[in-house]
């Protein structure tokens, strides 16, 4: 997807039958027009996303869409997300979709205790017929045997919410614990695993979703309001179940369930007569890379919705050199594209200053720890409580040490004590065991509370969440936690994540609270990734020397036609965000680097410059931002792919091997075979090193792995496809 301004869109291929939505989205505390409203539009018809901004009367307009269902999310810092779906767009039609946006501090909530409603009433439909595509559609009986479940009229009295425990987890309102794939925001995994009960799906997300889940899916209320409407928790006559042992491998082939993604699209290729702008928030997390991993080591293919390209790329160090006399170095080159025929790759690279070990400011780090039942596995508590003991040792007498755990309640374990009395430290790690369920928020607040009671001024004052995400109790309240993390951030209290666990995991609420919380989110498999977050880039991890940190390009028009940020799809900014100091962007870490791939199409390579690139950030205290401005000139644009340097080559490699993995159209021309050639044109030197010899065996592996047909090949094949535009699925 690209935010870009009303009608700044690239057409997408001139289709003959596509559509047309508008619309206006007003206040709906004061009824007034919002400006700047980022609108996306999804659809099974649409390649990736749509996306436009409200102009200064709130209106949008999103052309040539191809006929289909179509999903509408409107966003705006300050307001609630809202998300209007099932919208029918017929060939050659223009329809109006209206909206209201409430304040994140509006006060009108409903709780609804029992399953939600099942049917749109706020739809683009003025009426309803009662026939048997309705009846389809409502809510579902209870099953009444192993035949599956019934759809009747009556049954919309009837349905509630209920949930027993099968044989591989909780099974909930008659699915399958396997059918139950859910991600935050309503998608469904695309792929659930398999019916062991032979249960036909029932499409409503919400009727079968958990309740952790549930504070994220807006819904309409009858009243015609967009509201967001949430479960409130029951007390349950069914005894809480034990967690399902670790998976080492996916069960017979299949993937693995109960793993809770969300996706972004994959970002369209920009017409620079339209929007030459592409800006976007920094991002050094590098979760998504080690579940990919995670995955592969257990023999199967990852999510596609887990698949995050930058996350791949910032997994490896470039070897940037420091500026002497800037807070960050720029490194830019490009060359060919290998799958692209007409485009060229652009490499830019921006590594933040390094911090010694010896000027690292003092830390108290707050270690919130899940002990709830889903985590009593080696793989999750175990592996937590080693990596501890490593960061332990990594520590020295300028930093303070603080636990606590949560399962059904929260409670302190280590008072904050001082890293030189590590006998103390390593007895209350070890002391940690599995209790109850999961109250997060409990947690959370506990945690807050003992780094608030402790604050180091001028130092480091992180609260670390290590978890596999699965938030069953606690976290229920509309988005009321996510404004207690930003209000902690602001007051110099960040938050960072470590996951750990598969085969019951929530990647989507531990990278949002990291986000959210200005720390990081990072993913532990193994013992050497903790070693490396913890031990090897300490400093990096803890020490934020810039914030609010956004990159933008400005493509040169008569250099350049067209262009495609390689990922970032969920770090998208305004061009008009980019200057406003109010919108939160991402933190760098000292030493820590972000790179960022883009496909650009030359008009004219005899101009002297193809683009600039700005740097815009804060210093770690806050304050008014600065601003870094540099020309990429064209000779920065090597002739062929082995010209470039290694490190360059690398982000490459990385990069296309997630979009091979996350089913990008435009990493089709480029088979495993030939990704294993890309990887082995980087050089002994390089390829010898332990993580870059780790991503050619991963290639490898993948590439036994995936049986995927190519949904596009039917309607256009490979070698006839068109370099510029995505055709429309039918």
């Amino acid at each position: 997807m690209s935010a870009a301004p009303v009608g700044a869109q690239p057409k997408a291929g001139g289709t003959a039958a596509a559509g047309v939505i508008i619309g206006t989205v007003i206040n709906a505390e004061d009824k007034m027009p919002m400006a700047d409203v980022l609108v996306t539009a999804t659809s099974p018809s649409l390649q990736g996303e749509q996306a436009v901004v409200t102009d200064s009367q709130g209106n949008y307009r999103i052309p040539q869409l191809p006929a289909g269902t179509y999903t509408l999310r409107f966003e705006k810092e300050s307001f609630k997300p809202y998300a209007r779906p099932e919208i029918q767009l017929r060939p050659n039609r223009t329809i109006r979709v209206n909206v209201e946006l409430m304040p994140e501090h509006f006060s009108s909530v409903e709780t609804i205790v029992g399953a939600p409603p099942t049917i749109d009433v706020g739809s683009t439909n003025m009426g309803v017929n009662v026939d048997q595509e309705f009846v389809k559609r409502i809510a579902v009986a209870r099953p009444v045997g192993k035949g599956g479940a019934k759809r009747e009229f009556e049954s919309l009295a009837e349905v509630a919410p209920s949930a027993r425990s099968d044989q591989y987890g909780v099974s909930i309102n008659g699915a399958t614990s396997p059918e139950n794939g859910y991600v935050v925001d309503g998608l469904s995994t695309n792929d659930p695993a398999f019916g062991v009960n032979s249960s036909p799906l029932d499409k409503n997300d919400r009727a079968r979703a958990p309740s952790w889940a549930l504070p994220y899916m807006p819904v309409v209320v009858p009243d015609g309001t967009p509201q967001t409407v949430y479960r409130s928790p029951q007390a349950s006559a069914v005894p809480t179940p034990q967690p399902a042992p670790e998976r080492t491998v996916a069960p017979q082939g299949q993937r693995f369930f109960d793993m809770y993604f969300k996706g972004y699209g994959v970002n369209p290729t920009v017409d620079t007569e339209e929007e030459r702008f592409s800006t976007f928030s920094v991002d050094t997390d590098t979760a998504s890379y080690t579940l990919t991993r995670a995955y592969l080591e257990r023999g199967a293919l990852p999510d596609e919705q887990a698949v995050r390209v930058e996350e791949f790329v910032n997994t490896f160090d470039y070897d940037y050199a420091n500026a002497p006399d800037a807070p960050f170095s720029v490194n830019v080159e490009g060359f060919p594209s290998p799958a692209r025929k007409g485009y060229q790759v652009v490499h830019i690279g921006v590594k933040a200053r390094d911090v010694s070990r010896a000027e690292r400011k003092p830390g108290h780090l707050v270690f919130v720890i899940d002990v709830s039942g889903s985590m009593n596995m080696e793989n999750r508590l175990g592996l937590v409580k080693r990596s501890l003991r490593l960061l332990v040792d990594a520590l020295d007498e300028r930093d303070w040490v603080s636990i606590v755990v949560y399962g059904d309640t929260a409670r302190q374990v280590l008072a904050p004590t001082n890293a030189t009395q590590k006998a103390a430290i390593l007895s209350a790690i070890d002391s940690v065991q599995s209790e109850g369920s999961t109250n997060a928020q409990a947690g959370m607040e506990l945690g807050y509370a003992l780094a608030a009671s402790h604050m180091l001024k001028g130092g480091i004052n992180r609260v670390i969440l290590c978890s596999d995400g699965v938030a069953n109790n606690g976290i229920v309240e509309a988005d009321g936690i996510w404004q207690r993390v930003k209000e902690q951030a602001a007051a110099g209290i960040t938050l960072s994540t470590v996951g750990f666990g598969m085969g019951n995991y929530n990647d989507v609420l531990m990278e949002r609270l990291a986000k959210v919380g200005e720390g990081n989110y990072s993913y532990v498999d193994k013992l050497e990734e903790a070693r490396r977050i913890f031990v090897q880039n300490l400093t990096g991890t803890l020490q934020v020397v810039a914030k609010d940190v956004k990159l933008q390009v400005e493509f040169d028009r008569k250099t350049v036609s067209r262009y495609r940020l390689i990922g970032y799809e969920n770090r998208l900014l305004t061009r008009q965000q980019f200057n406003d100091d109010r919108v939160d962007a991402g933190e760098v870490g000292a030493g820590h680097a972000v790179t960022a791939l883009y496909e650009v199409k030359l008009r004219d390579p005899s101009q002297t410059n193809f683009g600039t690139l700005r740097i815009r950030y804060k210093a770690p205290e806050g304050g008014s931002s600065k601003l870094i401005e540099k020309a990429m000139p064209v000779t920065l644009l090597r002739p062929a792919y082995e010209k470039a340097a290694s490190p360059t080559r690398l982000s490459y490699v990385a990069a296309a091997f997630a979009e091979k993995l996350r089913g990008s159209y435009w990493a089709r021309p480029l088979t495993y075979d030939a990704l294993v050639s890309l990887w082995e044109e980087l050089g002994t030197p390089l390829k010898a090193r332990k993580d870059v010899a780790e991503l050619g065996d991963l290639i490898r592996l993948a590439k036994k792995l995936d049986r995927r047909e190519d949904r596009f090949e039917s309607i256009a094949p490979v070698r006839t496809m068109d370099a510029d535009r995505v055709p429309t699925l039918k």
